[in-house]
């Protein structure tokens, strides 16, 4: 063999040599970086619709029961909250009472959130602040924008509720009062000072057309009652707070709470007299029709 021909078969076996070299390393190049994406662990997610109910009914509960499906929901948005330094530890249980209302309120301050904006509901953009770098938003909801029907101000999640009760009944619904109404009429006693709640007027109806009214009420997501003179300073109407409103003013949260406890949402606190239905929001609602 020449020396032509021996430097020939040295080169071709170093090209042969680099190019299995590249093949190995265009291989090891993606296997490298997959265990890199998957060590990246999924933040949990905080179902809204679960812990914005919580919020309503575990602070009027004479015990510590949870809200059924909200408990991992809440311990994660209260462990968020110890983490601020605004819930002690012995606080972070699962339960929205009256102590994790007050320490999600201090958060949506802190926020520079003021009014309805800092009642102690949580809202999508204050629990996405608080989720940050530790959970996720599911199940998004919020009250919508602003409107006007029948002269009063109400909002869109309000009025889509409404229009579904009257689409249900075979007739249209007249408010006597409307939402976001603070220093209103005195006797509701602050129930309609933030957003979803309404008093439908009920002049010319029957006792069992109020009842079916009522009924639609509670059937696309409202607390609703039929009102009598009799229970206060005020005329027969239908009043009507909205499940999961997260506008609702304290007073309104208070009667959701009692309403799915089966209260009247008055403050003798006496028996729920409206009719009975499975309890569901706008939102269960809509999933199943």
């Amino acid at each position: 063999m020449n020396t032509t021909t021996r430097t020939r078969r040295t080169v071709t076996g170093l090209f042969a040599a680099v190019a299995a070299l590249g093949c190995l390393a265009l291989t090891a190049a993606p296997a490298s970086a997959v265990p890199a994406a998957q060590t990246t662990a999924a933040l949990p997610a905080v179902d809204m619709e679960a812990t914005v109910l919580a919020a309503q009914i575990d602070p009027r509960r004479a015990d510590s029961t949870q809200t059924p499906g909200a408990h991992d929901s809440v311990l994660a948005v209260e462990k968020a909250l110890q983490a601020r330094n605004l819930l002690d530890a012995k606080w972070v249980d699962g339960y929205f009472g009256t102590t994790t209302i007050t320490a999600y309120a201090a958060f949506q301050r802190s926020l520079g959130y003021s009014g309805l904006a800092a009642n102690g509901l949580p809202g999508q953009s204050s629990l996405t602040a608080l989720g940050q770098g530790r959970f996720t938003v599911s199940r998004v909801i919020g009250p919508g924008a602003k409107i006007k029907r029948d002269g009063y101000t109400i909002n869109t999640r309000t009025q889509a509720m409404l229009t579904e009760a009257e689409r249900l009944l075979g007739r249209t619904l007249k408010l006597d009062q409307g939402s976001y109404n603070p220093g209103g009429d005195p006797t509701s006693a602050g129930t309609h000072d933030g957003g979803g709640v309404v008093d439908v007027n009920v002049d010319g109806m029957s006792a069992a057309t109020k009842t079916s009214v009522a009924k639609a009420l509670r059937q696309v997501g409202f607390a609703a009652w039929v009102r009598n003179p009799t229970q206060g300073d005020w005329p027969w109407h239908i009043h009507a707070a909205a499940i999961n409103d997260t506008d609702l003013s304290t007073q309104a949260q208070n009667q959701i709470g009692d309403y799915y406890l089966g209260f009247n949402g008055l403050a003798n606190h006496g028996a729920d007299d409206g009719p009975r239905i499975a309890i569901q929001t706008w939102e269960d609602y809509q999933r199943t029709h």
